[in-house]
């Protein structure tokens, strides 16, 4: 696979816009919404606790990742690529923070 079919990025910014989605940008200026509610709608001690909206919110990065505290995280590669498959990726134009 060629490179930019495959893009090694990270997310270097996460914040949960409401009960199931996230906003993300990524280490390559891109950034975008996902929303979690498949994934939230699955079974799973991992899940359970990110159905409560107060630990959805508590999202945080580690290694690149967005991971919650209790230990659940996204594959940020998988994100990039399910967001830029269906257009929702965007070029970031705010300066950096």
């Amino acid at each position: 696979m060629a490179p930019a079919e495959f893009p090694m990025v990270d997310v270097i910014k996460v914040r949960a816009l409401d009960a199931t989605r996230l906003y993300l940008r990524f280490s390559d200026g891109m950034e975008g919404e996902f929303d979690c509610a498949e994934i939230l709608a699955s079974t799973g001690e991992m899940v359970q606790p990110l159905k409560d909206p107060a630990m959805f919110a508590r999202v945080f990065i580690e290694t690149g990742a967005p991971t919650w505290p209790s230990g659940f995280d996204l594959d940020p590669i998988a994100l990039y690529l399910k967001l830029r498959d269906a257009g929702a990726l965007r070029a970031n134009t705010v300066a950096a923070e």
